[in-house]
């Protein structure tokens, strides 16, 4: 069965599609010793994939899992300032695996992992609508605020889709907020509380798409399980 490179390369676990589509721009990818461009189709079992000269392997085991990412963590799969990243911690895994979205530095809580490329593009585009939740602890101008960041429609002259917002609990002179977005642009959440007056002490992500992260204790990771997986698989959203 015929498709299109990148999305071979991104089965097989090398990268993801959006990274193997810049690959072919680069034309590093060569099937049965041409050089391929971006539209091109192969078989994967009949033709030749080669990247940077070198054959694609068999496709591993696909692999699923989430992590409770801790603070300090990067979401990177190398560092080239030598900080601690959140692949690491799930390098024991047994496959190379990459994350599914981000989690800054200082941020906590939910990242997912795969090496399913296919799955990977449709749950990070925007387009797929994939609801991630928050608990967002705030300081600063409290009064309104649910109403305030609810009521954003563009974030630094960018515009964005509104976001869902509750008040969890007071405690003194800090809020503890549930905030659910889909469209999760770079800093989002504390972009916006920054524009609304208020600055984030902690941020969690609790759950992304149907999947919760419980009682799974910072630092560590689990595999989703199978029906985790086919929900994931069957749900409405779409590559773009």
């Amino acid at each position: 069965m015929t498709e299109r490179v990148q999305k071979i390369i991104a089965r097989a676990g090398v990268c993801s599609r959006r990274a193997a589509e810049e690959l072919l721009r680069q034309g590093r990818v060569c099937v049965n010793g041409a050089v391929a461009v971006l539209g091109d189709q192969a078989d994967s079992e009949l033709d030749e994939i080669t990247v940077d000269g070198k054959p694609l392997q068999a496709s591993p085991q696909a692999v699923y899992l989430m992590l409770h990412k801790p603070r300090g963590y990067v979401t990177t799969l190398k560092d080239e300032y030598g900080r601690q990243t959140a692949a690491e911690l799930v390098a024991d895994c047994g496959e190379r695996v990459f994350p599914v979205g981000r989690l800054d530095k200082e941020s906590e809580g939910l990242l997912l992992f795969t090496n399913d490329g296919a799955l990977m593009q449709r749950l990070i585009h925007p387009s797929g609508e994939v609801d991630k939740t928050y608990h967002v602890t705030v300081r600063g101008q409290l009064e309104n605020a649910a109403q305030r960041l609810a009521a954003l429609r563009d974030l630094e002259g960018e515009p964005i889709r509104p976001a869902q917002v509750r008040v969890l609990e007071r405690r003194g002179r800090e809020l503890l907020l549930e905030i659910v977005i889909h469209e999760g642009k770079n800093r989002q959440i504390r972009r916006m509380c920054r524009q609304c007056g208020m600055e984030v002490a902690r941020l969690q992500r609790v759950a992304e798409h149907t999947l919760t992260l419980g009682d799974l204790p910072a630092g560590r990771w689990r595999y989703l399980t199978e029906e985790e997986i086919q929900i994931l698989k069957g749900s409405d959203t779409h590559e773009g």
